[in-house]
C-alpha cells in the first residue's frame, strides 16, 4: 500500500479520499526541515500547501518518494529541478482556487477604486471624512491584465461584466482565445501606457520576476492603480514605493509580498497601499477544492499511473492509462534493447508511432523509451527525469506520428544515432498486449523478449548457428528460444537467443570470437 505524508493543513476529507483509494496517510503538520528530512524516506507521496519547503536536501532523503502534490497553484516552495532529477512527479491544482483568487483581485480593485479600507478605518475612529475619500468608477476604465490564463481569464470575464475595457498581455494567449474572452491582446508597453488599473496573474519565473520596476512603472499612465494577487517578487517593492510617493502610481493593493510571512515591509503604513496576508485562495470552497483535488490526483498516480496537472511530465488521464500500459512495456523494452547494444555516446533519438498507437497521448511513451535507453548508462533514470538527463547529455529528441503502419497494425520504431552508427529497433503488440520485436536495424526478426537474452550480429555464413549452439551447450547454458533474421543470403544477420540463465562475460567474449561474429551482447529485461 502506498504511503503519503500530509505535512501542511488540508481538509480532513483529503485523508478520507486517500484511504478510499487504498493509500495510507500520515498527517504531521508543522515539521521542521530537519524533522522532515528524518521521516520523508518512508513515504511514496508528499502532500503540501505553501508552508512546507521541499528543498534539495529533503529530496535527497526521500528515497521512496514518487510524487509531490501541492494543494494550490504556486510551487515556489518546491525545488522542481531537483525533484525532476530524482524522478519525482510534481503536481499542483491550478483550477481549485481560480475563482476565489480572481474574486479577491476584483475585490481589491473595488477597494482601491473607492478607498474602502481607509474609509472604514476613519469611520471607526469617529471621523466623518466624507469629502476626503473621493473614489473613481470602474465603468469605462481600462483594466490591464498581465497573464490571461485560468485566473486572469476569470478576472477578465468579471471586469467585462463591470463594463470595463480589458487589454491583456500574455505571450501564450492566442488571438482566437483573446477574441473568445472579449479582451484585446497587446504587448506589455501598450498595456502599461493604456491601463487605468493593472492586475497581475502570472507565475513568478525568470522572465516575470521584477516585472514591475522603476523603468516599467515609469511607462505606466500616471495615476495607475496596481493589484497583485499572484506571486510576490513580480514587483520591485522599493520601486513601487517611490512611484507611490511621486504620484506616478495612485494606489496599490497587494495580497502577496517578496518575503512572506510579511511581518515588516517598506510599503506598510503607506496610506495608498491596501495589504492582505495572501488571502487569494482563502475561502472555504477553495480550501476544500484544492485539498480534494490533490488527494485525488496523487492517489490516482500512485494506484493507477494516471498523471494530472503535473509540472514536470506529460499528463496521463485515468482513461488513457490502461490503454497506454501495454505500449509502455513495449516502449521500455525498445529503449532498453537499444541502450544495451549501444557502445558509444548517443547524439539523437527519434521515436516513430504508426497505427492506433499514434492516436494516443504518446508523450509518456517517448519518455518511457528514453528511460529504457538511458538506464544502462544512468542508474537513477526514470520516465520523469529521462528528458532532463537527455538534455544534459545534449541528446536531441524527435517524435513523429503516422496514421497507418505498413506490415503491422501498430508499430513503435526507435532510431538511435550514436557517435559511430545509427541503429533502429521496431516493435509491435501481438494480441494488443504482448510486446514483440519485429525489426532490428534493416533485419526483419520477430521475437518476444525475456529476462536473459543473447544478441549476436554476424555475417550470414554456413556453420554459424551450429558453432553458437555448441558454445552455449559446452558452457551449460540452455536455449529457450532462438530467433534469426538476415537482410539477404550471405549478408548481415542477427540472432536473438533467449536463455535460462544470465550469460557471464567470459562466455560473451568466447561468442564474440567465433568466426563471422561482428557483435555479441548479453541483454536483460
Amino acid at each position: 500500500m502506498p504511503k503519503v505524508l500530509i505535512s501542511d493543513s488540508l481538509s480532513p476529507r483529503a485523508v478520507e479520499i486517500f484511504r478510499e483509494r487504498g493509500v495510507e496517510t500520515d498527517v504531521r503538520t508543522g515539521l521542521k526541515p530537519e524533522e522532515l528530512v528524518r521521516v520523508i524516506g518512508g513515504y511514496d507521496g508528499l502532500a503540501i500547501r505553501s508552508a512546507t519547503k521541499v528543498t534539495r536536501d529533503i529530496l535527497e532523503a526521500a528515497t521512496r518518494l514518487k510524487v509531490i502534490g501541492r494543494a494550490g497553484i504556486g510551487v515556489d516552495n518546491v525545488d522542481i529541478p531537483a525533484a525532476t532529477a530524482r524522478g519525482v512527479v510534481v503536481m499542483n491544482t491550478p483550477f481549485g482556487n481560480s475563482i476565489t483568487t480572481a474574486e479577491h483581485a476584483i475585490a481589491l480593485m473595488f477597494a482601491l477604486a473607492r478607498e474602502i479600507p481607509q474609509a472604514n478605518t476613519s469611520t471607526h475612529a469617529g471621523k466623518w471624512e466624507k469629502n476626503r475619500f473621493m473614489g473613481v468608477e470602474l465603468t469605462g476604465k481600462v483594466l490591464g491584465i498581465v497573464g490571461c490564463g485560468n485566473i486572469g481569464s476569470i478576472v477578465a470575464d468579471r471586469a467585462l461584466g463591470l463594463k470595463m475595457r480589458v487589454v491583456a498581455f500574455d505571450p501564450f494567449l492566442s488571438p482566437e482565445r483573446a477574441a473568445d474572452l472579449g479582451v484585446e491582446k497587446v504587448e506589455l508597453d501598450e498595456l502599461l501606457a493604456r491601463a487605468d488599473f493593472i492586475t497581475l496573474h502570472t507565475p513568478k519565473t525568470e522572465s516575470t520576476k521584477n516585472l514591475l520596476n522603476k523603468d516599467t512603472l515609469a511607462r505606466c499612465k500616471r495615476g495607475v492603480r496596481i493589484i497583485n494577487a499572484a506571486r510576490g517578487g513580480l514587483i520591485v517593492e522599493a520601486d513601487l514605493k517611490a512611484a507611490l510617493e511621486s504620484g506616478q502610481v495612485a494606489a496599490a493593493a497587494l495580497d502577496v509580498f517578496e518575503q512572506e510571512p510579511a511581518k515588516e515591509n517598506a510599503l506598510f503604513g503607506m496610506e495608498q497601499v491596501i495589504a492582505t496576508p495572501h488571502l487569494g485562495a482563502s475561502t472555504t470552497e477553495a480550501q476544500e477544492n484544492v485539498a480534494l483535488q490533490v488527494a485525488e490526483q496523487m492517489a490516482d498516480y500512485l494506484m493507477t499511473g494516471a498523471v494530472t496537472n503535473a509540472l514536470n511530465m506529460p499528463s496521463v488521464s485515468a482513461e488513457d492509462a490502461p490503454k497506454l500500459r501495454p505500449y509502455m512495456k513495449l516502449a521500455e523494452q525498445l529503449g532498453s534493447f537499444a541502450g544495451q547494444i549501444t557502445e558509444s555516446g548517443i547524439r539523437a533519438v527519434t521515436v516513430e508511432y504508426e497505427g492506433p498507437v499514434a492516436e494516443l497521448n504518446v508523450k509518456p511513451l517517448t519518455q518511457t523509451v528514453l528511460m529504457g535507453l538511458l538506464r544502462p548508462f544512468v542508474d537513477t533514470v526514470n520516465m520523469v527525469n529521462a528528458p532532463a538527463i537527455a538534455r544534459d547529455r545534449s541528446i536531441t529528441i524527435a517524435e513523429t506520428k503516422r496514421e497507418r503502419a505498413s506490415d503491422y497494425q501498430t508499430l513503435i520504431r526507435l532510431t538511435v544515432e550514436s557517435e559511430h552508427r545509427v541503429r533502429t529497433v521496431t516493435g509491435t503488440l501481438f494480441g494488443n498486449e504482448k510486446p514483440r520485436i519485429v525489426g532490428i536495424e534493416e533485419v526483419p526478426i520477430e521475437a518476444e523478449l525475456s529476462e536473459h537474452m543473447l544478441f549476436v550480429r554476424n555475417e550470414d555464413k554456413p556453420g554459424f548457428i551450429g558453432a553458437l549452439g555448441t558454445t552455449l551447450g559446452e558452457a551449460g547454458v540452455n536455449i529457450a528460444t532462438f530467433h534469426l533474421g538476415r537482410t539477404a543470403p550471405g549478408e548481415n544477420a542477427i540472432a536473438l537467443v533467449s536463455v535460462d540463465q544470465k550469460i557471464p562475460e567470459p562466455l560473451i567474449q568466447r561468442i564474440a570470437g567465433l568466426p563471422s561474429v561482428v557483435q555479441a551482447r548479453a541483454l536483460s529485461f
